[in-house]
């Protein structure tokens, strides 16, 4: 699936989707099919989300130094999906959206990366963001902040994330 790409300018962006989700996606978990099935639609640009393609550099990190998936089984599942050429990739990184992203850091009190998504998603009028990340949705709340996975499997997910910690399978700092 190789796609032309969109000037974001022209299109309505529904929301933002930030790295957890990719992480989750891209490594066996309870929760990988349903990350899979939302990142497909944004993929296909049927959900006309924007997906910073920096955070696949964050999801790569995150991945092997955290999670213990072999480096060449991320980075071959990362550049498979990065290969799409999805109209959903967003590559723009400019000093001023740098600024802004510090700036919504320092406001919210949020992760400067979570600023960053911020600023992507106010810079484009964009309503929601899309992510698994629990503070966001708390500190942030002149946006939607949305966590796409149910409820129920992202408990489940969470539970085998613990018992993956506890068994030392998974080393979070």
């Amino acid at each position: 699936m190789v796609f032309s790409r969109v000037q974001h300018e022209k299109d309505r962006i529904e929301g933002v989707v930030d790295v957890g989700l990719i992480v989750i996606s891209h490594f066996e978990n309870p929760a990988k099919n349903r990350a899979l099935e939302f990142l497909k639609e944004v993929l296909l640009w049927r959900k006309r989300c924007l997906i910073p393609v920096t955070a696949f550099l964050g999801a790569y990190h995150i991945l092997t130094s955290y999670l213990r998936v072999e480096r060449v089984s991320a980075y071959e599942a990362l550049k498979k999906t990065l290969e799409t050429k999805s109209p959903a990739f967003y590559t723009d990184m400019n000093v001023d959206l740098v600024i802004e992203a510090l700036t919504n850091a320092m406001g919210y009190r949020i992760e400067s990366w979570d600023g960053y998504v911020v600023a992507i998603t106010k810079a484009h009028s964009a309503p929601i963001i899309y992510t698994v990340d629990k503070k966001m949705k708390k500190r942030v709340k002149d946006l939607h902040v949305i966590n796409p996975i149910p409820e129920d499997v992202f408990r489940e997910y969470n539970e085998w994330l613990e018992e993956s910690i506890q068994l030392g399978k998974i080393q979070l700092r």
